[in-house]
C-alpha cells in the first residue's frame, strides 16, 4: 500500500504541475501580466500551500522546530535543489532587469527573518511586520507587472478552463506532495532524528515538491519566467506570508541553531542566486550543476 501511495503521489505531482503551468500561462496572457508576475504570485504562493499547512499545524501543536525549520529548509531547497535541477534540464536565462526587484524582496525577507530569530522568538508583532512586507511585495508586483501579453505558445484556452487548470493543478500538487512526505517523516522519527532536522530536510523537501514539479515542467516547456518566479515568489511568501501568519496565531519560539547555522545557509543561497543571476544573466546549466552540488554539501553537513 505504501508503494501505491508513493506512485500516486508522483503521478499527482506530474499532472498537477502540468496543469498549473498551462493554466497560469493562459491567465498571464489574459490579464496582460508578465509570466514572471504570475509565477511570483499565483504559482509561487499556491505551491507554498503545503508549507503553510505544515507550519501552522506545527505551531498549534507546539512543535516550533518544524514550523521554522520547514520554512528555512524549504527556502534553501527551493534555490539549491529546485532551481539547480530546473536549470540543469533547461537553462533559465532571464534579463537582470526582470529580476532585480523580486530578488531584492527575497534578500530583504531573508535578512529580516534572520534578525528576528536572534532573540529566540518570532512574536505576534513581528508576524504583523512580516505580513506588511507581503502586502508591500504584492502591491509592487502587480503595479509594475503589466505588459503586452506574450504570444500564445500553448494554444488559446478559455478563461474558465485556464483558472480551473491553475487551481486544480495546485490541489493535485498538494495532495501528491502530502502522500510522499508523510511516510518519510514517520520513518525519520522512528530513527530518532530531531524535529529541527526533519523540518530542515525531509519535511522541507517534501513540502517543496509542488515547486519542484512546477519549475521542472515550466523549464521543460521553456516557461522560464514561471520557473524562476515560482521559486522567488515561494521564498518570499514562505517568510512574509507563512511565518507571519503562524506568528500571528501563536508566537514561535526558535532554537538557537536556526540563527547560528541554518539562516547563514539560507542567506548564502539567496545571495548566491542573486549574484549568479546578475553575472550570468540567469542560470545556465553550469550554474544549475553548482547549485545542486551545494545542496548535496548542505545535506551532508546536516548529517
Amino acid at each position: 500500500m505504501t508503494y501505491i501511495l508513493f506512485v500516486a503521489g508522483l503521478v499527482g505531482l506530474f499532472f498537477g504541475g502540468e496543469f498549473l503551468v498551462r493554466g497560469a500561462s493562459a491567465v498571464a496572457r489574459r490579464f496582460h501580466l508578465s509570466p514572471m508576475v504570475i509565477g511570483l504570485t499565483i504559482v509561487g504562493f499556491g505551491t507554498s500551500a503545503p508549507e503553510m499547512l505544515v507550519s501552522v499545524q506545527a505551531a498549534l501543536a507546539g512543535s516550533p522546530g518544524i514550523a521554522i525549520g520547514n520554512v528555512v529548509g524549504s527556502n534553501i531547497a527551493n534555490i539549491l535543489l529546485i532551481l539547480g535541477l530546473s536549470a540543469l534540464i533547461a537553462p533559465l536565462l532571464i534579463p537582470a532587469r526582470k529580476l532585480w526587484r523580486d530578488l531584492a524582496f527575497m534578500l530583504a525577507a531573508t535578512a529580516i527573518l534572520w534578525v528576528m530569530l536572534w532573540d529566540g522568538q518570532v512574536t505576534r508583532f513581528e508576524g504583523i511586520l512580516l505580513l506588511a512586507g507581503l502586502a508591500a511585495f504584492l502591491t509592487t508586483a502587480f503595479l509594475t507587472g503589466k505588459q503586452e501579453p506574450e504570444e500564445a505558445t500553448l494554444g488559446d484556452i478559455p478563461q474558465w478552463k485556464a483558472w480551473a487548470m491553475t487551481f486544480g493543478g495546485l490541489v493535485v500538487l498538494v495532495i501528491g506532495a502530502r502522500l510522499l512526505v508523510d511516510g518519510a517523516t514517520e520513518i525519520a522519527r522512528g530513527f530518532g532524528i530531531s524535529e529541527a532536522v526533519i523540518g530542515l530536510t525531509i519535511v522541507a523537501v517534501g513540502t517543496s515538491l509542488p515547486e519542484l514539479a512546477t519549475s521542472v515542467i515550466a523549464a521543460i516547456r521553456k516557461q522560464t519566467e514561471i520557473a524562476v518566479g515560482n521559486i522567488v515568489g515561494s521564498n518570499i511568501f514562505n517568510i512574509f506570508g507563512i511565518l507571519g501568519t503562524t506568528a500571528l496565531i501563536a508566537p514561535i519560539p526558535s532554537e538557537a541553531r536556526f540563527a547560528l547555522i541554518d539562516m547563514p545557509w539560507a542567506a548564502a543561497t539567496a545571495v548566491g542566486l542573486t549574484v549568479l543571476a546578475f553575472l550570468l544573466g540567469g542560470l545556465p546549466r553550469i550554474a544549475g550543476a553548482f547549485l545542486l552540488a551545494a545542496y548535496g554539501g548542505y545535506l551532508w553537513l546536516m548529517g
